[in-house]
């Protein structure tokens, strides 16, 4: 703030630069950037930069400030109150509990510390003559055993007898023996503990068959020799069979020698799917709590151990998908069988109508179609390479096709004869198409592996997954999509593929290639190509409004990317995936995937209310301003409304391609800052010569890029800030989230500065050194140093060659894209004005009319700050020049429309007096009414004269039916959001009843001949049972108030029922956390009495 006051008092600031002569340390990158080399250097004097401050001082001012941020010395926008919810639903953020050691834990601690250390030092003796003095069984003198960690009896003391029998059903425990000075350990096998298998315990078996000598047991303790006699009575009972019933798992089918305990096996697919630990890093843990020291070396059970994990996970998959209790057992699985469903999508015979197939769609109104729609991603991540490691003859592939992977046989084939197909983009930059056929593949056995969601959802679907050969390819694709709708009823198929607009072409001519069993019948299904929000950004503007989920009917706020972040929870993976052989590794991501969407499905119960929550709050907003955008147009000219509203109807009725006029679009002619940047990538893809456009996101242009788009960022969020006082704790947590991933970009800019701009440290004043390397500022107000912001001297020693040209192209791109934000927004508010200026009257009009007004103002401020910078940039780059009368100083009174005059001085006074008060106030005078006085004296401004100008009115309206055909379709799209999500949260509970009665069906099905077997079936499904009951008493009763609002907002009442409560997260979030809750951090606060996770299996 002290900046800004001494700029506004006409006293220019003190010099950016300032001489500090001493020696500096140089790192300096070299040319291949694979090595770094120091010397030591004098650090030369550093002349000033040419003061530019009398040129733009507001801009200037605060630049050169330490406090620095991107509002740039206007004091302009200023704070709005926020009014208390009106709609019933409180956002509360949790807050853990505080103590009094909670704050400071280890300032408290610390004075312990010696206290703590004599602790475990007194475990290591025996602890005193009270417990070391007699046997804590049978009272016998000097006894000299005690379990290892004292974890079943305490600091009691046994005999040799008694330790070992207090441990019969306890094998796998460390027992320490004193040897009149210290504690060694023993195992119990040496101590003579024998584990009888096939009889019950105490009982001894008479014909007893001893099993091998170093029979290895893996425990969550270690790695242990184990004692074992196999029961010969019953000559039906194999011993892998006595084995299992004690819950051990043999690695063999055959003479077993090793075994995992099932906690082992479940702590470690919890760790391995979780946190990625390897099995080799789980096992070699348990070695090193068996043997730290090395002394007493372990046999090697690594492949024996992988073994069981593969095992495991696959009987596991068989388990809970029932069919243990199937008459047809394991071979009687269908494809995709074994696959956990999206509960909220449209599943046929599950979570639908009876009939729901056989609606007549022509008689159903169009705004309830889509609760049927069903929304898929697909996308290719080629993280998960496989080098060509082994084959499927020594690892084959077991249970093909029957979990998330296709089919691999008939995948196959197919690929056999659609490998050369040529595929041709004339759209998008995005790897899928570039690296089709240029992707890495020599040693490799897949390059990638492409995959289906559904898109609103996040669960993989079944068959839904294929490895890729040479990259993402349409073969590879088709195959892989068609395998995830097989043998489901799709009557809409709304498909996000970020290259959806090459893919579309000849879409239904690819499927006559596939297998007969998978085509679609293109008559009764209708299948829409949508690009994800963010990818559809890199695309040619022509792709953008016939391709994206804003202007589609019926798509709510689906944006297509959640599958990005299915990837990113697999891609821990990836490094233990890569030397895999087929087998094991088709095991092991059938069983991720399938963690996965069990994480998936516990944590709908928080993510679909936290959405509906979301989607009420903003659906009113939207609705609001919406209506009252409406009435000033309709008060004027009403056929507006009517012709524009047609056309976006006609528009989203039916998918578009390129060509198409639509509704949400103005015509641009001005070279835009992505055309630019697109050019100069272009450019160093010739001079790098290395054939793979895609490398550009390397390169001193992408730097220059993320730069920019930083800026923008902290400017929105500083302005935003401002504008928020007293946020509600949903508007914190809101501001808190997008700080977080700012934060996260200016730290990755940082890394690729040290890189374009190796020497910046060095030369920089103390002072700006200071800035540069405080991490304490807020992340709106840190100073990035681009090249722009560097003396010219300073900036030819520290920038690579080429970089300051790169930032001047881009900063002039960038005046002229936000000159054209800026006169657009200008257009929509004089017609809004004009309009309410003419026809609303009352105090509830001019209310709401001012609440549209500020939207459009802070869009205008926001503007206007861009170009200042933008010019700011390029000025000190440049100096002054002949550019300067094309691209002028922006003072405040040349922010105005057409159609608006300058202020007086008179009104100037009064605009100020108004901005102490809270009101955000840019441009000039409106031409009409009361102001009409000064008419005769109206000049327009010169932001005018770099476009072309017709009638003004034409494009007034021009500019307000793009912005009115929008919000349309933003309020619509956030109805439908609604409309979906309540349908999700009946899909969901319809499901749980389903599956409730499935598993009631399953436990009667199979007749078998053992009651324990046949006990255990309908134990398991009995469980199963109960889960679902409770699971949907809970979902109902915790969604209830929430449906409830829902249903008063879609019949367009106001208010119903009492104030609910919301709880969210109160920790710091990332933006695509929101969703990515697979780690069932969110979900596991219920207790037992969910009912959601009470099968150990199940996780």
């Amino acid at each position: 703030m002290s900046g800004r006051r001494r700029a506004r008092g006409g006293a220019p600031p003190p010099s950016l630069y300032t001489h500090q002569p001493d020696r500096a340390t140089v790192v300096r990158v070299s040319t291949d950037r694979r090595r770094v080399f120091e010397e030591s250097a004098p650090v030369d004097r550093l002349t000033s930069i040419p003061d530019y401050y009398e040129e733009d001082p507001l801009t200037n001012a605060v630049f050169e400030s330490s406090d620095f941020g991107y509002d740039l010395g206007d004091d302009s926008l200023a704070a709005e109150e926020q009014g208390p919810d009106t709609d019933g639903i409180s956002v509360q953020r949790g807050k853990a509990k505080r103590y009094t050691n909670s704050d400071l834990p280890f300032q408290t601690w610390v004075k312990y510390r010696d206290e703590y250390l004599d602790e475990m030092l007194r475990l290591e003796g025996r602890g005193g003559p009270e417990i070391s003095s007699a046997c804590a069984a049978c009272g016998s003198t000097a006894p000299e055993y005690r379990c290892e960690n004292q974890t079943c009896h305490g600091p009691a003391m046994f005999c040799q007898d008694c330790i070992v029998e207090r441990h019969q059903v306890l094998p796998t425990h460390w027992i320490q023996r004193w040897t009149g000075e210290y504690f060694e350990r023993v195992s119990l096998a040496k101590l003579g503990l024998v584990v009888q298998l096939g009889h019950t315990l105490g009982s001894s078996c008479p014909a007893m068959q001893r099993g091998r000598f170093k029979f290895t047991v893996i425990d969550v303790n270690g790695v242990h020799n184990v004692a074992v006699q196999f029961c010969a009575c019953d000559s039906t009972v194999e011993h892998r069979q006595q084995l299992m019933r004690v819950c051990w798992w043999p690695a063999t089918a055959l003479d077993p020698s090793t075994c995992a305990t099932l906690g082992v096996l479940r702590l470690f697919q919890n760790l391995n799917c979780l946190a990625k630990v390897s099995s080799f890093h789980f096992l070699r843990s348990l070695e090193l709590l068996t043997n730290a020291d090395g002394l007493n070396p372990l046999p090697n059970r690594r492949r024996a151990f992988i073994h069981i994990v593969r095992q495991h996970r696959m009987m596991l998959m068989m388990k809970r998908a029932g069919r243990g209790h199937s008459p047809l057992g394991i071979e009687g699985t269908g494809q995709g069988e074994l696959a956990l469903l999206c509960r909220a999508c449209p599943q046929d015979g599950k979570n639908l109508p009876v009939g729901w197939s056989r609606i007549n769609w022509e008689a159903m109104p169009q705004d309830l179609r889509y609760k049927y729609f069903t929304f898929l991603a697909a996308d290719a991540n080629f993280r998960l390479i496989n080098r060509d490691v082994s084959n499927e003859t020594r690892d084959p592939v077991i249970d093909d096709g029957l979990g998330y992977f296709g089919n691999r046989e008939q995948y196959k084939a197919y690929l056999r004869d659609h490998v050369d197909e040529e595929e041709i983009s004339t759209c998008s930059g995005f790897q899928a198409m570039f690296l089709a056929d240029a992707k890495r593949g020599k040693g490799l056995r897949t390059t990638g592996v492409g995959g289906v969601t559904c898109a609103r959802h996040n669960m993989w679907r079944p068959n839904g997954i294929g490895d890729l050969q040479r990259g993402e390819r349409y073969c590879n694709m088709d195959f892989i999509l068609f395998s995830a709708i097989l043998n489901s009823v799709i009557l809409y198929l709304i498909l996000s593929y970020d290259i959806a607009c090459q893919y579309s072409k000849k879409f239904w001519d690819r499927m006559k290639g596939l297998p007969d069993a998978m085509h679609i019948n293109p008559e009764t299904t209708s299948v829409w190509f949508k690009v994800p929000n963010f990818h559809i950004l890199g695309h040619k503007w022509p792709c953008h409004s016939p391709f994206s989920f804003h202007w589609m009917w019926g798509a709510g706020m689906t944006n297509g990317e959640d599958v990005e972040q299915n990837w990113e929870f697999t891609n821990g993976a990836a490094g233990s995936t890569k030397m895999m052989g087929p087998g094991g590794r088709h095991a092991f991501l059938e069983g991720l995937f399938a963690f996965h969407n069990w994480m998936r499905t516990v944590s709908y119960r928080k993510v679909l209310s936290q959405r509906l929550v979301r989607d009420l709050k903003e659906g009113r907003k939207h609705k609001e301003a919406f209506e009252a955008f409406t009435a000033v147009i309709e008060a004027e000219q009403p056929e507006l409304v009517t012709r524009w509203k047609a056309w976006v109807k006609e528009w989203e009725s039916e998918q578009h391609t390129e060509g198409h006029a639509s509704p949400f679009e103005v015509s641009k002619p001005i070279k835009s800052l992505k055309e630019i940047r697109l050019q100069l990538g272009k450019d160093e893809l010739t001079r790098t010569g290395e054939g793979v456009e895609i490398e550009r996101q390397y390169t001193s242009s992408t730097f220059v890029a993320l730069g920019l788009d930083i800026e923008d960022t902290q400017r929105t969020l500083a302005v935003d800030v401002k504008a928020t006082t007293d946020p509600s704790p949903s508007q914190e947590l809101e501001l808190l989230t997008r700080k977080s991933s700012l934060l996260r970009r200016v730290n990755r800019f940082r890394n690729m500065q040290r890189v374009y701009m190796p020497e910046l440290a060095r030369f920089l004043p103390a002072a700006q050194r200071d800035i540069l390397e405080d991490r304490r500022r807020p992340v709106e107000t840190m100073k990035l140093f681009m090249p722009s912001e560097l003396g010219n001297d300073i900036r030819e020693k520290v920038c690579e060659r080429g970089l300051t040209t790169i930032e001047e192209e881009m900063r002039e791109a960038e005046l002229d894209d936000t000159l054209e934000d800026l006169r657009g927004a200008l257009r929509v508010r004089s017609g809004t004005n004009r309009f309410c200026n003419r026809n609303v009257r009352g105090q509830r009009g001019l209310t709401r009319g001012q609440g549209v007004l500020r939207q459009v103002e802070i869009r205008i401020h926001k503007a206007k700050l861009r170009y200042r910078y933008a010019r700011n940039a390029i000025l000190r780059i440049r100096g002054h020049g002949a550019w300067e009368k094309v691209y002028k100083v922006l003072a405040d009174e040349d922010v105005r429309g057409i159609n608006e005059r300058a202020w007086s001085a008179e009104e100037e006074a009064e605009r100020e007096r108004l901005r102490g008060l809270g009101e955000i106030l840019e441009g000039g005078v409106e031409a009409a009414g009361i102001v009409a006085a000064g008419e005769g004296s109206h000049t327009m401004s010169w932001i005018w004269y770099k476009t072309k100008l017709g009638d003004s009115d034409t494009e007034i309206i021009d500019a307000l039916r793009v912005e009115w055909c929008k919000a349309y379709s933003r309020t619509h799209r956030w109805h439908e959001d609604i409309v979906l999500i309540e349908e999700e949260m009946r899909r969901t509970i319809e499901f749980g009843v389903w599956m409730g009665a499935e598993w009631e069906r399953r436990a009667v099905a199979r007749g078998v001949a053992s009651p324990a077997l046949a006990e255990g079936l309908r134990a398991y499904a009995k469980e199963h049972v109960q889960r679902e009951e409770v699971t949907g008493r809970r979902l109902r009763k915790q969604w209830g108030g929430l449906r409830l609002k829902a249903a008063a907002y879609l019949e367009g009442i106001q208010d119903v029922g009492p104030s609910i409560v919301v709880n969210v997260d109160g920790e710091e979030r990332d933006e695509e956390d929101e969703e990515g809750d697979v780690a069932g951090e969110e979900v596991f606060d219920g207790g037992e009495e969910d009912g959601l996770l009470q099968d150990a299996d199940d996780v």
